[in-house]
């Protein structure tokens, strides 16, 4: 993968349309320009964003916790010291400025052995196999448009062991609703006396 930043874009060029997600302390960019070209990626603080400036950028704003980006959004969370107008004013231009030096193209090193895992996905065990396919086909669709996702952990009979990501990871509604709603589909697609349990 290439490093090459967006500079034959200027700050003028990037379009924001930001979005309430279900956690109230998190709000999701829309731009107009990619900002991670595949995959998925969820920083929980500046020094795992290391090297990359415009996340970097954004952790240097006060009260944000959480940075996600995915294809041409990025989900910011704050601490709850700021109201949705707030966070707005704050990140936009930020966006604006650090999107034309910024390389949608970047694997992180984690990303990287996501990749070797995906290309070993023929190789899992067919219960994970049938968990992941009933996953992205039912739940991961309506947490990615809410700016977050989920990633197994693990699976021993009968417990299925996921981590929530980008908005979801601190929203109250993954903690409850979302998660008896998978454990309803996962008990009526996979097997019934599965349970999910977040960690």
């Amino acid at each position: 993968m290439t490093n090459e930043s967006q500079a034959h874009i200027s700050a003028d060029d990037v379009l924001i349309r930001s979005q309430l997600t279900p956690n109230p302390r998190a709000l999701k960019f829309v731009i107009n320009h990619p900002v991670k070209r595949s995959g998925k990626v969820n920083y929980r603080n500046k020094e795992e964003a290391q090297g990359i400036t415009l996340v970097e950028s954004i952790f240097d704003l006060e009260n944000v916790v959480q940075v996600f980006l995915f294809q041409n959004t990025i989900t910011v969370t704050h601490n709850g010291s700021w109201d949705n107008e707030e966070l707005r004013d704050q990140v936009e231009p930020v966006v604006k400025t650090r999107l034309p030096i910024h390389d949608p193209g970047f694997l992180t090193p984690l990303e990287k052995e996501a990749i070797a895992k995906k290309k070993k996905k023929e190789n899992l065990p067919p219960e994970l196999k049938e968990i992941e396919e009933i996953l992205d086909r039912t739940i991961r669709p309506g947490l990615q448009a809410d700016g977050g996702d989920l990633e197994v952990i693990e699976y021993k009979h009968p417990e299925l062991f996921v981590s929530f990501e980008g908005a979801c990871g601190s929203c109250p509604s993954s903690v409850m609703g979302t998660l008896q709603a998978i454990q309803s589909i996962m008990q009526a697609e996979f097997r019934e006396d599965v349970q999910v349990i977040p960690e």
